[in-house]
């Protein structure tokens, strides 16, 4: 199996090193050419301006849209989960409106106010799951069919599935914990 992480700006290489604890083929991508092959692709964490600036000059926005809805299986997490989103709350940022969500950048405010916290995730098992959580984007809503997969205390909704899609407003490549990643294998694989 090969999974490609999105390599303009953000947090690849921590995805690249849990995939490859997973003992998974992980690449960076940079370049159309670069998608051949792939069985998923990661659209890691970051600054969604400018990835997604990044992404539209480098013709990897049309591309990634088109292999994504021919079944590619895609993971996004922080920057990712709004690339991935069809509605950003007031933004323009182009995106491959992809999942049936509507997000919202920044929810929890600015690089300060940045926290950490236990999640229960069902679907990762039992234990919680350390989630990192850095100028955070939220899901202010989920259409269609959308599984949501985890929630703040509030009720905030801050992981879902759609899908061979898997989005996430926290970092869990900023972590010790591989099981999102594994997760997103076993769609990858048809496990889940």
């Amino acid at each position: 199996m090969k999974i490609g992480v999105l390599a303009s700006q953000g947090a690849f290489i921590e995805h690249i090193t849990i995939l490859k604890q997973l003992d998974t083929e992980a690449v960076p991508v940079r370049l159309p050419g670069e998608l051949k092959g792939l069985d998923g692709l990661i659209i890691p964490g970051g600054e969604s301006t400018a990835i997604s600036r990044l992404m539209t000059a480098y013709d990897l926005m049309v591309k990634i849209g088109a292999l994504a809805r021919g079944g590619l299986p895609l993971f996004g997490t922080c920057a990712g989960m709004i690339l991935m989103a069809k509605h950003i709350s007031g933004n323009n940022t182009p995106s491959l409106g992809l999942m049936d969500i509507s997000v919202r950048r920044n929810a929890f405010g600015r690089q300060v106010d940045s926290f950490e916290t236990e999640l229960a995730i069902p679907a990762l098992g039992q234990a919680p799951f350390p989630a990192v959580f850095i100028r955070a984007p939220l899901i202010d809503k989920c259409d269609g069919g959308v599984e949501i997969l985890a929630r703040l205390k509030d009720g905030t909704i801050v992981a879902a599935r759609e899908g061979k899609m898997l989005v996430v407003a926290f970092h869990p490549e900023l972590t010790s914990d591989l099981r999102f990643h594994q997760y997103f294998l076993d769609i990858v694989n048809g496990k889940r």
